[in-house]
């Protein structure tokens, strides 16, 4: 079977907590070969090499840097993902992993470049943007998934399931939650986290807009958000918190609240869930997720420092690495499952046209692209833009204080 060549854009947060475990893995279940990550400088790619916990849970697997990791960390290259990707063979695959207002042009450059994209979401912020990535991909025959992990959370999948079995009845009401930690003011973001640029609601909001949207295929219509402002330890200002309201092509609502201050204190790694309130004609549903606590308490003992909190809610459910039938440690839960989905469905896109022609090749590339396209599972361009529409209405409401901003949708969806 053809293995594929990865190549990671960012080496922050998500890509020590997520997506490099993830393609370990995936690199010794033989479905990746060479792995490279991109960074600004080298002081990211220095730590991800450095990681204790990374190096027990994958011994003896490693990645190229780019810059090299002994570069001086002070030095910066922000060009040098370029070069990566024009000598990377045609139609392997680019992990986008940066901030959002850069997601555009590395896609785009990643596409133009012939190599399939996973990129965190949101995609982009704009709709007239995921439309040109969806036409520039479907016309080269190359797949680009969006990481919307939480449509993987096999609770999400059963109210799925049964939301379209018609057991809870037709959404109404609902409300959603997800606070990160404080400290997250201490790290990157407060560089790029600022109030022209992004807010809570785009950054973690969209996961359950997007999650709605997923259970019950209701398309949102309205978005207003209003932020609170703040300041970062650098001066920079930002929205720390912020407070949507989104309505729904059948006039349910949907309140999210999010921000960046869950306390270091407190003993969950975040404040999360979601409650959706449903009816039919003779009585009314409920959908609940408590996403922030999953039943399972550690208390640690103290002043270890390899434990952050002595007393800890642990999720074992987004992404942790847990003993299995192999050497290391094995990542398990939704946040793999997301990763692995996509690297998967490119994985067998290119091994279905092994030996065909260059017309027959892209024939059936695009054909297995429409099939996960339809299929939804998989956040595609063509399938969730729905949150591009949504995280450019919500830029609009919050830089104007909550300004009521509608979308529409056929041949030129639009908000206004």
């Amino acid at each position: 079977m053809k293995t594929l060549d990865l190549t990671i854009v960012g080496g922050g947060m998500i890509t020590n907590d997520l997506l490099l475990p993830a393609v370990y893995h995936l690199q010794r279940i033989d479905v990746v070969r060479e792995i490279n990550i991109c960074a600004l400088n080298s002081q990211p790619l220095k730590e991800l090499k450095d990681n204790p916990e990374l190096m027990s849970a994958f011994p003896g697997q490693k990645f190229n840097a780019f810059p090299s990791a002994d570069e001086d960390k002070e030095k910066m290259f922000p060009e040098l993902y370029k070069d990566v990707l024009k000598n990377m063979k045609p139609r392997q695959v680019v992990i986008v992993a940066v901030p959002d207002q850069f997601h555009y042009d590395i896609v785009m450059d990643a596409l133009n470049a012939n190599q399939h994209v996973l990129c965190v979401k949101p995609l982009v912020l704009e709709y007239k943007q995921a439309v040109k990535i969806e036409t520039l991909a479907y016309r080269k025959g190359l797949f680009v998934g969006v990481e919307y992990h939480k449509r993987f959370d096999r609770r999400s999948l059963l109210a799925k399931k049964h939301y379209q079995n018609g057991k809870f009845g037709e959404f109404k009401l609902g409300e959603a939650c997800l606070i990160e930690p404080y400290f997250y003011r201490n790290s990157n973001f407060k560089n790029w986290f600022t109030v022209d640029k992004t807010d809570p609601f785009v950054y973690i909001g969209c996961h359950y807009v997007d999650l709605v949207y997923f259970i019950t295929g209701l398309k949102p219509t309205e978005v207003s958000v209003r932020g609170v402002t703040g300041s970062f330890p650098n001066g920079n200002k930002g929205y720390m918190w912020s407070q949507g309201s989104v309505r729904f092509e059948n006039e349910a609502i949907l309140n999210v609240n999010n921000g960046l201050g869950y306390p270091h204190e407190g003993a969950g790694s975040n404040d999360q869930g979601l409650i959706m309130f449903c009816e039919s004609n003779l009585s009314t549903g409920m959908i609940k997720h408590n996403d922030q606590f999953r039943g399972v308490t550690h208390s640690y003992l103290k002043n270890r420092d390899i434990f952050k909190k002595t007393f800890s809610y642990l999720n074992p459910d987004f992404l942790q690495l847990a003993p299995w039938n192999g050497e290391g440690l094995e990542p398990i839960g939704y946040g793999y499952d997301s990763v692995a989905a996509t690297i998967k469905q490119t994985y067998k896109i290119e091994n279905e046209v092994v030996g065909l022609n260059a017309t027959d090749s892209l024939s059936k590339r695009q054909q297995i692209i429409k099939e996960i396209d339809d299929r939804g599972l998989i956040a595609t361009p063509a399938n969730s833009s729905i949150n591009e529409l949504v995280v450019e209405a919500a830029r609009k409401s919050i830089k104007n204080d909550g300004d009521r901003i509608k979308i529409y949708y056929g041949d030129n969806a639009h908000v206004k």
